[in-house]
């Protein structure tokens, strides 16, 4: 799954009348209405605040409300476009001040799913990975140099320790375990060792 880099919002103009779509990294569903009620408060005045969350690892958790514009037309376009780039833990608020003119029901749900794509696309989005986490274990002299080459290759090095032995904590894909093996084995000529400890989340450019 995938999720914004951070809170923001952005603002269009659609015949005459302003959406502005505030998105924001939330953690459960408190966290979701609390951005919520924190966005009709700051837009009391506001024609309509639409809104639509996912959340869960699986994106399990979905909400949607149109907020007194016509039935789907806006909640559910919004829902659809965080479904459609597979983003959760995300809460999307659409904040519209009327203009004087209808847009009627497929004007709204352009301007509605337009707003929330629109401020995706300029906050950006990152994707959630799970990866191996991997201890190594080489003595002082190939340390300083293992270190270097670990840090220099496509590997994500967490930690560095020196007691009797250097212990080097990287991250890696489960299915690079193999060449990750192979790999060690070459610069250090056998000499060094690894022990998988678990799995990290990381989030990365898609």
């Amino acid at each position: 799954m995938r999720t914004i880099k951070r809170d923001g919002e952005y603002e269009l103009e659609i015949r005459k009348s302003r959406f502005i779509c505030a998105l924001a990294r939330v953690g459960d569903e408190d966290a979701a209405r609390a951005f919520i009620a924190e966005r009709r408060r700051e837009h009391w005045n506001a024609t309509h605040n639409c809104t639509a969350y996912v959340l869960g690892d699986d994106g399990g958790v979905q909400r949607s409300s149109d907020d007194g514009e016509p039935g789907g037309t806006a909640g559910v376009p919004m829902l659809e476009v965080l479904r459609h780039r597979r983003l959760t833990d995300t809460v999307a608020v659409v904040t519209r001040y009327f203009g004087g003119v209808k847009l009627g029901a497929g004007g709204l749900i352009r301007a509605y799913g337009g707003a929330v794509s629109a401020a995706v696309d300029e906050i950006g989005i990152l994707e959630r990975r799970e990866l191996l986490v991997v201890d190594v274990f080489a003595d002082y002299m190939l340390g300083g140099r293992l270190e270097s080459d670990l840090r220099d290759s496509s590997l994500t090095v967490r930690d560095v320790a020196y007691a009797d032995r250097v212990r080097i904590e990287v991250a890696l894909p489960e299915d690079d375990l193999p060449g990750f093996e192979v790999r060690l084995a070459e610069l250090t000529g056998g000499r060094a060792e690894f022990e998988v400890k678990g799995t990290t989340m990381v989030e990365v450019e898609p």
